[in-house]
């Protein structure tokens, strides 16, 4: 028995569309909506930048080699260079989070 999925694409959104305008919503609110998400992931990457900042700087002070930051992150040493490179893409920020923990450097968040 041979089942088969017929999957045709109606629609592709160009890359530099507004998705908002694409899902339907009027030019101003889409806009709006745009400029919303953008705001927040660009504070999300800030904050990402932050905390990989605080664990770069204490492989440095420690002096440590890569390897040796790995196993006290319990990460690979492949991710350490990933963090020390700023590749905030790859991380989410929980799991910076729990790094600067098993660093001993626990992270306090503040709402203003």
């Amino acid at each position: 028995m041979s089942s088969s999925i017929d999957v045709k694409i109606h629609h592709v959104t160009p890359a530099d569309a507004n998705i908002f305008s694409e899902l339907g919503f009027s030019g101003e609110e889409a806009q709006q909506l745009f400029l919303d998400a953008e705001r927040e992931v660009e504070q999300l990457i800030a904050l990402k930048q932050q905390l990989m900042q605080e664990i770069a700087i204490w492989i440095d002070e420690h002096k440590l080699k890569q390897a040796d930051a790995a196993l006290k992150l319990n990460i690979s040493r492949p991710r350490v260079s990933d963090v020390v490179n700023h590749k905030t893409n790859k991380f989410t920020l929980d799991a910076l989070v729990m790094m600067l923990v098993r660093l001993g450097k626990p992270v306090t968040l503040q709402v203003g």
